[in-house]
């Protein structure tokens, strides 16, 4: 299995790729951090990370040459399993807000928009609960009431409430995980969750779409 983390320097990927070296040891899993389209069009598996704000991560990305052509092709034709980890998975929005309207690669619909929570710290940063709204193969094994490691300024409101898998309470319902078909995004850090993220990856390694 050829699993791709996506390289637009957006991120410090090393925690990242030892959390899915370590849940792939046992599936045979080669674990790549790559800048190179090609490596991405071939892989059975891809993840794409993200740290900082939507607009210069999207522009990131869109400045790897090839590298949007190359995802599209993999995730959208062949059907490979996708996972977006923080702004990876805002940018499958079809549209960001942060600091100026962006558009994100429009895979899943919906918006970015600020957190609004009154008397709340913002970020949204630390420990927080999770709420399954749908089950999913990739969250098999993680319940509501689970913890996860979230860091962000900036919410996920999807147009369908059926791609809105998990959310977390901050007042009100944040996004936590996305999905439909073959993709996958979490606005939380897996490979900073501990057990429930390590579970989370796990089970996107064994995924069958």
């Amino acid at each position: 299995m050829r699993v791709a983390l996506v390289d637009y320097d957006s991120g410090n990927l090393h925690s990242a790729e030892k959390a899915f070296q370590r849940m792939g040891r046992d599936l045979g899993a080669d674990v790549t951090v790559t800048s190179a389209p090609d490596v991405v069009a071939r892989a059975d598996r891809i993840v794409l990370p993200g740290d900082g704000a939507f607009p210069a991560c999207k522009a990131a990305l869109d400045a790897v040459d090839g590298m949007t052509d190359a995802l599209r092709q993999a995730v959208l034709e062949r059907g490979v399993p996708f996972m977006g980890i923080c702004v990876g998975m805002q940018m499958l929005a079809d549209l960001g807000h942060e600091y100026r309207p962006t558009n994100g690669l429009g895979w899943i619909g919906g918006e970015v928009v600020a957190i609004d929570a009154p008397g709340l710290k913002v970020p949204h940063m630390g420990w927080n609960d999770l709420a399954i709204d749908h089950p999913h193969p990739v969250l098999q094994g993680v319940v509501t009431g689970d913890h996860a490691y979230f860091v962000h300024s900036w919410q996920f409101r999807v147009t369908d409430p059926a791609q809105r898998l998990a959310h977390a309470g901050y007042s009100g319902e944040v996004t936590a995980v996305v999905g439909r078909d073959n993709i996958v995004g979490t606005q939380f850090h897996p490979e900073k969750s501990q057990g429930v993220g390590l579970r989370i990856i796990a089970n996107f390694l064994r995924w069958q779409v």
